[in-house]
């Protein structure tokens, strides 16, 4: 299986708020920002194991900013590391200014999905050899993610949590 880059990844969706996605603010339904996230995360978790890729979890959320009706919305979403049939999908949105073309970040989120076969099984995905200097990173923060992640699910013992401990410990 051949390695692959985060760019050959990468999702674009841009979108309008529409007053049937808002709340009593008008402001964009944090769910609606949700699915719009998930289902970009999950096109380049796609382009990236060249599998059906199913949502595992929502590891982080950070409503910044609020959208307001109209507003229009640019999703990116791009594949930050590849584990054995897991990947996170780090997620950017942003805030187009119409009159000036100008953009600014609202929201970020870390998704992580799972490559399924036909039958719905796992399978595995190509490992992911990141570029430039953001990517590299978001790569190497993703198993440090992964391993707290394990650690308070019980899945992993935290002296077993290497990358973990050499953050807080030193080592």
């Amino acid at each position: 299986m051949q390695p692959k880059k985060p760019s050959e990844s990468i999702t674009y969706n841009t979108d309008m708020v529409l007053p049937s996605e808002t709340n009593a603010l008008n402001n964009l339904f944090g769910g609606e920002l949700l699915a719009r996230m998930d289902r970009a995360g999950s096109i380049a978790a796609g382009r990236h194991s060249g599998n059906v890729t199913v949502t595992a979890s929502v590891n982080h959320v950070a409503f910044k900013k609020a959208i307001p009706i109209g507003s229009v919305v640019d999703i990116e979403a791009k594949v930050s590391r590849a584990f054995t049939t897991s990947m996170e999908v780090y997620i950017d949105v942003w805030l187009q200014d119409r009159a000036h073309g100008t953009r600014t970040r609202a929201n970020h989120a870390i998704y992580t999905f799972v490559a399924v076969d036909e039958t719905g099984r796992p399978t595995k995905v190509p490992e992911l050899i990141p570029e430039t200097d953001l990517e590299k990173e978001r790569f190497a923060g993703a198993l440090r993610r992964k391993q707290l992640s394990l650690v308070l699910a019980g899945k992993m013992k935290a002296k077993d949590a290497t990358e973990l401990r050499a953050l807080f410990m030193g080592e």
